[in-house]
Parts: structure tokens; C-alpha cells; sequence
């Protein structure tokens, strides 16, 4: 029996893909090591973070920053707000972009080409902050949990790849047999568009919650109780104009001192800030990469 040989592989492409490991293996480093500092920063004695003696791993393990977080009213409340407005939000957001896309896509809408325009023109130009503040002003949503799950209820360009994705994805026959049977337009929406279209709903659901989570100028500008504050308008009192309540660092200033606590305050709320949308990931990772690989090939 004889054995087949192998296809000797080019030198060229040898070359390349040392070259290219190695640029990944850059690239990794160049992401993780941010990310794997701040979390052994925030788990590290705060005296050793001031020295700067964390590089790599923690330094004299301690929660102490973990547990003022969470004993702490301020930051929870945000927490609890942020997860409400993201829940709300991307849930709003998706509901008026299908509801955008799906016509859009269709051929057989009347005006189709002008409404793309109308919804493009938006993009480009916009009335501006001032009118949108007057405009809550006057429906009575500011400080009011709506004020800031419904700003900004569609993103125009979200809305176009996910039309683009119809057209390219779901054949117009499909739609003619539905018709066929006796099937309205709600119902294909429902029945056959939504079930098909995983892959980018998991892309928009994803965009969606990440801009809700990290939004904080929203919640800045329409409201100004702090029990509506996200976790992120607390992040940047803490962050940027360096404010926290007293009651979080008096009973740590005894042993780290005030300084110290507010660095491992710092770095332990980018870790609880980030740890929902790490979690969410893993579940869309697969629809994900599909989604976005929407119009890479044409057939």
C-alpha cells in the first residue's frame, strides 16, 4: 500500500504564518495583560498597588475593595439601574429595528428606495442635543427611567445591516409560498424572518446591550436623582471627578488608607462593570460570528 505524500507547503506561506502567529500572539498580549493587571490590581493589598509592585499576578490577596462594593448602596443601585436599562433598552431597540429592517428589505414596499433616504438622512443630520432635552422636557420624561431607555430607540446604521442581511439571506420565494398559504406579513415576521435571522439579531442584541451598558451621558443629562444613576455615571464620579462616599472608605482607611482604597476601588468597579457583558458573549458568540460576516461574500 503506498502511502500518499504530503503537499510540501511553500516557504512562502511558511514565512507568513510565523509572521502572522506572531502578530497575533502580540495583539493577545497587547489585551490581556491590561485586563489581567486591573483584576490583580483590584484583588491586591492596596499599599502594594501604590508602590507599584503588582506587574502580573495580585500582591497580597485581599477582597477588601470587592467587599466595600458590594456593602455599598451608591454603587449598587447603579448596578441594579444599569442591568434594568440595558434589559429595557436593547429589548426596545431591537423591536424597532426589526420593525425598520423588514419592510425595508421587502421589494414589493412603495416608496421603498425614498423611506431608505429618510432613514439615512438621520444619520448625517439631526436635530441636535438641545431640541431632544426640550423634547423630554415636554412629554414630562425627565428623571424618569424612560428618559433613558428610549433615547436613542434605533440606530440607522444597526437598522440597515440587519435590512441588508434580509435581503441576502431569506429568498424571495420563501415569502411567496407564505403568501401562498395564506400567511400575513406579521406572521412570516414572526414565523419565518425572526427564527432565520439569529445570527444577526444575536449581532444587534450584543451592540445594543454593550452601548446601554456603557452609557452614562444619557443618565447625565436627562436625570438627576441619584437613585436613577447607572453604574456608570458612578464609575465616572469615582473614575473622573474622584468622588465616593465616605462611608465606603472609612472603614478601610484605618488599614490601607484613603488613597489606596480609592485605586482598589477603582480598578475592582471596572471588573464588576465589565463582568455582564463578558457573560453574555459567550452565549452569542456563535451567532456573532456569523452576523458579522454579513456581505463578506456575495452568491
Amino acid at each position: 500500500m503506498k502511502h500518499r505524500k504530503k503537499i510540501q507547503e511553500p516557504i512562502a506561506d511558511k514565512v507568513f504564518n510565523v509572521c502572522n502567529m506572531i502578530f497575533l500572539f502580540l495583539s493577545f498580549i497587547l489585551v490581556a495583560y491590561p485586563l489581567l493587571y486591573i483584576v490583580s490590581a483590584s484583588l491586591s493589598d492596596s499599599s502594594a498597588v501604590i508602590r507599584g509592585e503588582v506587574w502580573l499576578f495580585p500582591v497580597g490577596f485581599e477582597l477588601k475593595a470587592y467587599q466595600a462594593i458590594f456593602s455599598n448602596k451608591m454603587i449598587m443601585t447603579g448596578y441594579l439601574n444599569s442591568i434594568l436599562y440595558t434589559v429595557l433598552g436593547t429589548c426596545f431597540n431591537l423591536f424597532l429595528t426589526t420593525l425598520a429592517a423588514y419592510p425595508l428589505s421587502r421589494k414589493k414596499l412603495y416608496g421603498r428606495p425614498v423611506l431608505t433616504w429618510v432613514f439615512m438622512f438621520t444619520m448625517f443630520f439631526s436635530g441636535g442635543l438641545i431640541p431632544q432635552y426640550i423634547l423630554m422636557n415636554d412629554l414630562r420624561l425627565m428623571n424618569t427611567i424612560w428618559a433613558i431607555v428610549i433615547s436613542g430607540g434605533i440606530s440607522i446604521y444597526n437598522m440597515i445591516v440587519m435590512r441588508s442581511f434580509l435581503q441576502s439571506s431569506i429568498p424571495e420565494d420563501l415569502y411567496e409560498a407564505a403568501y401562498l398559504d395564506g400567511c400575513g406579513d406579521i406572521r412570516i415576521l414572526f414565523d419565518i424572518v425572526l427564527p432565520l435571522s439569529k445570527p444577526i439579531l444575536a449581532v444587534m442584541l450584543l451592540y445594543y446591550a454593550v452601548w446601554h451598558w456603557n452609557d452614562f451621558f444619557t443618565a447625565l443629562i436627562y436625570t438627576s436623582d441619584p437613585k436613577l444613576s447607572p453604574l456608570q455615571l458612578v464609575l465616572r464620579e469615582l473614575l473622573v471627578l474622584n468622588k465616593i462616599e465616605g462611608q465606603l472608605t472609612e472603614s478601610a482607611a484605618t488599614i490601607a488608607g484613603r488613597m489606596g482604597m480609592y485605586e482598589l476601588l477603582r480598578y475592582a468597579i471596572i471588573v464588576v462593570a465589565s463582568v455582564p457583558v463578558l457573560v453574555i458573549y459567550p452565549f452569542v458568540q456563535k451567532h456573532f460570528v456569523k452576523g458579522v460576516m454579513i456581505g463578506s461574500i456575495k452568491g
